[in-house]
């Protein structure tokens, strides 16, 4: 099996990995002014797309605008969230150099997609492929690839409950219940820790958070739970800056959970509609739908958004590093008052405003230079595993070749792994790797 390298090694975004020069995996781009793409556009014979963010999925339209028409495979939710994240790149790049691809390759995507579900192997440009749940957002998939001679896992982004191995009967390949101790949690609300192993020669490994332990979930969610409660006590109001997918609605299950009064704005409100819709990708369909009957969907008209500012609830908005969306009409208007807050719920990129708000008590917003008077906090709810979590789950390839790549340490990380009895790798950009 032959592997090139076209983006995600030894950085986090744009990740595309071309397997036997016919099957590839992931096709994103890297959110940077100007946005970066992956080094090559290969002409594969079918391409396999991991999860619906924008660093695995954001590029896959230019992949049609020649003449060649791959199929795309994907489960249901990563196809949706693939056409939401392709139209807003339209709308807020289209026409310009920092989009490449058109309305009408989009709409190709819609013609040459193929959907599957967990564990249902499908063929794709020879190869036999089969998707596992990975735990990261709803869809999100740990890719298996066998060629006949090597069996492949790309793990994709993912993420295990705290709780190691509390959760093996928790997923929706087998419908039983999560692992949910009254309101509390052992990983995210929205959906189980992966659980899946499959038996693999190399495993390609995503490694973000190699050198980060994260704060027990439940812990997390308990402080952040309290400090919305005592704002709001208080009379102050609350902005929830959250990425769209995914992290919105996390957070409307723990407002749901502990019965916080929310409203829900910008992209997030179309990502949650579109979600419901497949239930079976959720980690409790009952809760979920709870969760969006307790929330409210601002719609933004007549200065609602405004008038929102004054009600005692959370506001959970887009975007959430505060570089567009609703946030932007959200903050100016809360920002001058001691008793409001701030509180991040996402890693913020170097940078961006909401790095800038956390580092300085300013932000950029709408191209003016903001002071803050409102207390601003940050809260770990990532979804991605951490060291620990990514040990754990490698535990179950030592014998085979491990890849490490998405990342900003990987060659530090794959000698920390040889050290550990690991035949452990970092490709670099542009690398062939043949295993």
């Amino acid at each position: 099996m032959k592997l090139r390298f076209l983006g995600g090694a030894r950085e986090v975004g744009r990740s595309a990995i071309l397997v036997n020069d016919a099957l590839l995996l992931d096709f994103g781009m890297l959110t940077a002014n100007p946005p970066q793409f992956p080094v090559e556009t290969p002409d594969p014979e079918a391409v396999v797309v991991s999860h619906g963010h924008l660093d695995h999925v954001g590029a896959v339209p230019s992949l049609l605008s020649g003449d060649a028409r791959p199929p795309i495979h994907w489960t249901p939710p990563t196809y949706e969230l693939a056409l939401t994240l392709a139209r807003d790149t339209l709308n807020l790049h289209g026409g310009t150099m920092q989009c490449p691809f058109t309305e009408t390759d989009v709409q190709r995507v819609t013609q040459v997609s193929e959907t599957h579900g967990y564990r249902e192997p499908f063929e794709a440009a020879g190869h036999e492929v089969t998707f596992y749940n990975a735990g990261h957002i709803p869809g999100s998939a740990h890719v298996l690839v066998d060629d006949g001679d090597t069996r492949l896992l790309y793990t994709g982004d993912f993420h295990v409950d705290d709780r190691r191995g509390s959760d093996t009967t928790s997923s929706p390949e087998n419908g039983r219940a999560p692992a949910v101790d009254g309101q509390r949690v052992h990983g995210q609300r929205l959906v189980p820790g992966t659980t899946a192993r499959p038996e693999a020669d190399v495993l390609l490994c995503e490694s973000t958070y190699s050198d980060v332990e994260h704060e027990d979930r439940s812990a997390v969610e308990d402080r952040f739970v309290e400090s919305v409660e005592t704002t709001l006590w208080e009379g102050g109001s609350i902005v929830v800056p959250a990425f769209a997918i995914g992290r919105t609605q996390e957070l409307m299950l723990v407002c749901a959970a502990h019965d916080i009064p929310c409203y829900v704005d910008g992209m997030g409100k179309q990502v949650t509609e579109m979600l419901r819709q497949y239930p079976g990708f959720v980690r409790d369909a009952d809760a979920f739908r709870r969760a969006i009957s307790h929330a409210r969907f601002v719609t933004g008209r007549d200065g609602q958004r405004k008038r929102i500012t004054d009600q005692k609830a959370a506001i959970i908005t887009t975007s959430g590093m505060l570089s567009g969306g609703p946030a932007m009409t959200y903050i100016p208007e809360i920002r001058a008052n001691p008793m409001n807050k701030i509180t991040m719920t996402g890693y913020q990129v170097e940078g961006t405003p909401g790095r800038d708000l956390l580092e300085t008590g300013s932000a950029e917003i709408d191209g003016r230079i903001m002071p803050v008077s409102a207390q601003v906090e940050q809260y770990d709810f990532s979804a991605h595993a951490d060291r620990q979590g990514i040990l754990a789950f490698l535990e179950s390839y030592r014998e085979s070749d491990v890849l490490v790549n998405h990342g900003d340490r990987c060659e530090a990380f794959a000698e920390e792994l040889r050290a550990d009895g690991f035949d452990a790798a970092a490709p670099e950009l542009g690398d062939v790797v043949s295993i």
